[in-house]
């Protein structure tokens, strides 16, 4: 009778062939300052400009969350195939794509990385190998799974990284994927966004367990990780990656974050207090926590954290400024990106 299949220790797997993390240096954490501040900033324009009409269908804002795709994407590979649910504007700017281009594609214009059809759920770039934004809750996950036997198939040894949130979990094609990654190895890195609730359900009374273990009975280990901080994130995410990189099969990290905002801009968030925001503001902000850790280590000032503030808001002002004033799709874009010659 077979030895039943028992999820290793990440740890140990990592161990065989560590990644030696270097202690962040002045660069580097101004760097994560600097992108985690990118998407704040760029979701409040993108909030406003929702509110003013120039932003059309739904707009789910990522504020609050920008620890989780910013840490992994400080240690992950070039090349990597990177794919999110429909919160996905962090994501896109994390990976390397314009705040312009992005800014433009919400807006619904031309210059959008999808010629301004996708808005804000369905945008993709090739050159950045993000395959989406996706409206379909659990969507990407499948997606994100042929993505992975793709990159095994090649010998590439690169890997797929898919994004999804605690909602998203308890849909039946997330085990489908998970069941089909495990048997065949595929290098998939699944990361659950915990930001507590599901449209306007917290995720203590939807769903059961710990959301890292269900990966468990395929033998896929899961990690959960504090996604509130940059720095805890890079360190997870390299030990995983490593794991997934190393031809070990699938993992899955259960970064524990927060979205300040509601579900959707159409969403009042009166499913919880003001209080319960308020405090994880004031007692887990992800930039405000690396903020606090530069000028304390003395690695820069407050001035200088400032002045970064003040060029990316800038920068973003700028985006917006382009997004606007493009011009909108040609009515025969219709009939364009329909079918593809195989």
């Amino acid at each position: 009778m077979p030895a039943k299949r028992q999820a290793k220790s990440v740890d140990s797997v990592a161990a065989k062939a560590p990644r030696k993390m270097a202690k962040p240096d002045r660069e580097l954490l101004l760097k994560l300052y600097r992108d985690m501040m990118l998407i704040r900033r760029f979701e409040e324009r993108a909030g406003q400009l929702y509110g003013m009409g120039l932003i059309g269908g739904f707009c789910h804002l990522y504020i609050g969350q920008e620890a989780v795709v910013t840490g992994m994407m400080s240690v992950g590979t070039k090349g990597d195939s990177i794919i999110a649910s429909y919160r996905c504007h962090g994501h896109m700017l994390a990976c390397g794509m314009e705040p312009e281009g992005v800014m433009a594609e919400l807006t619904g214009r031309a210059a959008g990385y999808s010629k301004g059809k996708g808005g804000s759920m369905h945008m993709f770039s090739k050159e950045q190998n993000f395959f989406g934004g996706h409206g379909i809750v659990g969507a990407q996950v499948p997606i994100a799974t042929g993505l992975g036997f793709a990159h095994k198939h090649k010998k590439d040894g690169l890997i797929a990284i898919c994004y999804l949130g605690d909602g998203a979990v308890n849909q039946g094609q997330v085990y489908e994927s998970l069941n089909m990654a495990a048997l065949w190895k595929l290098p998939v890195l699944y990361v659950i966004e915990n930001n507590k609730y599901g449209m306007g359900t917290s995720q203590e009374r939807a769903s059961a367990g710990e959301l890292h273990d269900r990966g468990e009975g395929y033998g896929i280990p899961g990690l959960a990780v504090d996604g509130m901080d940059v720095l805890a994130v890079r360190e997870a995410g390299s030990k995983a990656l490593d794991y997934v990189r190393g031809g070990h099969g699938p993992m899955i990290l259960e970064m524990m974050t927060y979205r300040y905002r509601g579900h959707s801009m159409s969403d009042p968030a009166k499913y919880r207090t003001r209080e319960e925001v308020d405090e994880m503001r004031k007692q887990h902000d992800p930039i405000d926590h690396l903020g606090a850790r530069i000028v304390e280590t003395k690695v820069a000032t407050q001035d200088e954290l400032k002045e970064i503030d003040r060029q990316i808001r800038a920068r973003v002002a700028e985006a917006a400024d382009f997004a606007t004033s493009a011009p909108e799709p040609d009515p025969s874009e219709l009939w364009t990106d329909i079918l593809v010659d195989a």
